[in-house]
C-alpha cells in the first residue's frame, strides 16, 4: 500500500511538471538587455534600429552533471559481474545546437574468460573435454604452452580488474532543439564525440598467494554456461588467495606515479537524452563508448583495441543567475523569435499598407459598394454616389440638387416637373428673344477719391484692407471710363521708398488677380509725401505707368 502511494505521488508530480512545461514560454525576450553581454551591445543597438537583422545571442547558464552507471570493457576478455562508473561534467552551449562539454570519469570493471588461452598457433584442446583459444604470447603469457611439462603453465583463464580515470572533452550536437511546429523542447536528444585521455590500472590473477607459483587453471571444468564457468574460476582464485599483479603489457607502458598506470590517448562518442523538469533541473540517460586505442585494458592484447562502454543515469543542474542568464541554449528553440514576431509584430519595420481604390473616391475597393463612380463624384462612406434630394439622380448628374418632393418624379437631369414662377418665365422669355437687360454703363469718369487702404508695418493686406478693396472694385467696374491712380507714400529713405512700392504693388496685384480689374486701368504711383501707412485710390482720366520696377529690391521687407 505504501509503495502504491509513492508511485501515484510520483505520477502526480510528473504530470504537474509536464503541464507546466506545456505553457507557452519563449525562454527569453529579444528586448531584454539584462541577458546580453557588453560586447554584444553594439549588435543589439543595430538590431533595435533595424540596421542589422539578427538579435544578439543571450548569455546562458552552465550545466553541471553527475552520472552513475554500468561500466564494461568490450575486448578480448568477457566481463564478469557488474562494473560501475561515476562521472562529473560541465557543459556550455555555443549555440542552440552545438555545445562543449568537459568531464572526468572513474570506472571499475572486472572480467574473466570462460575459456582457456595459451600460446599456440591455432585453437585446440588440452584434453577431450577442455578446449583452449590460441594467442601469441608475450611477457608472462609467453611461458604458457599446451605441452608444457608444468601442468599449471599449459593454459590460463584470462582475467583482469581495471580501475581507470578518463578526462573527456566532447562536442555535443542537440538534434531536436530546432522545430517549426512547437516552442521550446521538453527533451534534449543529442549526439556527441570528442577527445579523451585514459589513465588505467590493470591487474590480473595468474599466481598463488606467494605471487610466484603459477595458478593451475586446468583443474576447473569449462563445459558449463558462461556465467557458471566465470563464477567457478573466480571462486577458485579466491580460495587460492591468488595475487593481483600488474597485467602483462604488449604496448610500451608510460608510467605515472608508481608505474602501475597505463596512460593513453583515446576518442569518445555516444548519444543520450535528457528530460527537462524545470529551468534549473533535468534528468537523463547516456551511453558512451571510449576507444582506448590500446589493447591492454582487459589484461589480454590480441591485436585489437579495447573499448570502454559506460551507460549511465544523469542529473543535470543549470548554474547561473536567472535574471542575467537564460537557460542553456539547447533548451530554447531559435525559431521562437521568428514565429512570435510573425504572430505579433513588435520589432519588424512594416511598410504602410496601400489599399486599392480603383475609382479614386476615397473608399477602398474592399468596402466600396459602388466601385465605378466617376472621378470627383461625391460619395458617402460606402462609396455610393450621393443623392441629396433623394430623387434617384446622383448629385454628379443632378442639375437641380434640391428638388422639392412635390415636384417628383424628375427627368434624367434631376429636374422636377413643377411649373416655373412668374419671374422665371419672364427671364426665360427675355433670353429666348435675346432681350436680356443690359447694365447701364457710364461713359464719363465720375469717380473722385476712393477709400484709403491701411497697412500695419509691412506690405501684407489685412482682411480689413481686402474688404475695402472689394468694395472699391464694385465702383471701379461700374465706371469703365475711369482709370485709377494707386498712390503710395513714404519718401524719407530708401527703405521707406521700397516699402511704399511694395504696398502699391500689393494693392494692384489684389485688384487684378482677385477682383478682375484690368491692369491697364491702374496707374502705379509710389514714394509720395503723405501718410506712409496708407495707399489711396483716385479716379482719373490721365495716363501713366501701369508697372514700375522696385527702386531698392535689396531692401525688400519681410512680409
Amino acid at each position: 500500500m505504501v509503495q502504491k502511494k509513492w508511485f501515484f505521488s510520483f505520477l502526480l508530480l510528473l504530470g504537474i511538471q509536464v503541464t507546466a512545461l506545456a505553457q507557452t514560454d519563449l525562454g527569453w525576450s529579444w528586448n531584454d538587455s539584462a541577458v546580453v553581454a557588453n560586447k554584444k551591445m553594439p549588435q543589439r543597438a543595430e538590431f533595435l534600429a533595424n540596421e542589422f537583422p539578427y538579435p544578439p545571442k543571450p548569455r546562458s547558464m552552465w550545466e553541471v552533471s553527475i552520472s552513475l552507471g554500468n561500466s564494461r570493457i568490450i575486448g578480448d576478455v568477457a566481463n564478469f559481474k557488474i562494473g560501475y562508473g561515476l562521472g562529473v561534467t560541465a557543459r556550455k552551449a555555443l549555440s542552440n545546437v552545438i555545445s562543449l562539454r568537459g568531464g572526468i570519469l572513474y570506472q571499475q570493471t572486472v572480467g574473466i574468460n570462460p575459456i582457456l588461452s595459451t600460446n599456440a598457433p591455432t585453437d585446440g584442446f588440452l584434453n577431450s573435454t577442455t578446449p583452449y583459444r590460441a594467442i601469441t604470447g608475450y611477457e608472462a603469457y609467453a611461458q604458457y604452452a599446451p605441452a608444457n611439462a608444468n601442468k599449471a603453465l599449459r593454459a590460463f583463464a584470462a582475467n583482469y580488474k581495471n580501475k581507470s580515470y578518463t578526462g573527456t572533452l566532447d562536442v555535443v550536437v542537440s538534434t531536436n532543439t530546432l522545430s517549426y511546429y512547437r516552442g521550446n523542447p521538453k527533451w534534449d536528444i543529442y549526439l556527441f564525440g570528442g577527445y579523451a585521455m585514459v589513465a588505467a590500472n590493470v591487474t590480473t590473477r595468474l599466481t598463488g598467494s606467494d605471487g610466484v607459483t603459477p595458478f593451475d587453471f586446468t583443474t576447473i571444468n569449462y563445459n558449463g554456461t558462461k556465467a557458471s564457468v566465470q563464477s567457478d574460476v573466480n571462486a577458485a582464485l579466491i580460495a587460492a588467495n591468488a595475487s593481483d599483479n600488474v597485467a602483462p603489457l604488449k604496448n610500451r607502458r608510460r608510467d605515472l606515479g608508481t608505474g602501475d598506470m597505463i596512460m593513453t590517448h583515446a576518442f569518445s562518442f555516444g548519444a543520450g537524452f535528457s528530460y527537462k523538469i524545470n529551468e534549473k533541473f533535468n534528468v537523463g540517460f547516456e551511453n558512451r563508448f571510449i576507444n582506448s586505442l590500446n589493447g591492454d585494458m582487459d589484461g589480454l592484447h590480441t591485436g585489437r583495441n579495447d573499448y570502454f562502454n559506460y551507460a549511465s543515469a544523469q542529473i543535470h543542474i543549470n548554474l547561473g543567475n536567472r535574471s542575467r542568464k537564460v537557460q542553456p541554449l539547447y533548451w530554447l528553440n531559435p525559431n521562437n523569435y521568428l514565429y512570435s514576431e510573425l504572430n505579433t509584430p513588435r520589432h519588424m519595420k512594416l511598410n504602410k499598407p496601400v489599399l486599392a481604390d480603383a475609382d479614386k473616391d476615397g473608399v477602398t475597393d474592399q468596402f466600396d459598394l459602388e466601385p465605378n463612380t466617376p472621378v470627383g463624384a461625391p460619395v458617402d462612406s460606402h462609396g455610393v454616389a450621393k443623392d441629396t434630394d433623394g430623387d434617384g439622380v446622383p448629385d454628379y448628374k443632378d442639375k437641380e440638387l434640391l428638388t422639392p418632393q412635390k415636384c417628383f418624379p424628375v427627368n434624367t437631369d434631376g429636374v422636377g416637373n413643377c411649373p416655373d414662377p412668374a419671374c422665371c418665365k419672364e427671364i426665360r422669355d427675355m433670353l429666348t428673344n435675346n432681350k436680356s437687360p443690359q447694365p447701364s454703363v457710364s461713359t464719363e469718369c465720375t469717380i473722385g477719391n476712393l477709400l484709403s487702404i491701411p497697412f500695419r508695418g509691412n506690405a501684407r493686406l489685412t482682411k480689413e484692407a481686402q474688404q475695402l478693396l472689394s468694395e472699391a472694385a464694385v465702383t471701379i467696374k461700374a465706371n469703365p471710363a475711369c482709370k485709377i491712380k494707386v498712390i503710395g507714400y513714404g519718401s524719407a529713405s530708401k527703405s521707406s521708398q521700397q516699402l511704399s512700392w511694395e504696398r502699391v504693388n500689393a494693392v494692384v496685384k489684389y485688384l487684378v488677380e482677385k477682383q478682375g480689374i484690368s491692369e491697364s486701368r491702374l496707374l502705379f504711383v509710389y514714394a509720395q509725401d503723405g501718410d506712409a501707412a496708407m495707399v489711396d485710390l483716385q479716379g482719373t482720366t490721365e495716363d501713366g505707368p501701369n508697372t514700375v520696377p522696385a527702386p531698392h529690391p535689396n531692401l525688400k521687407s519681410k512680409n
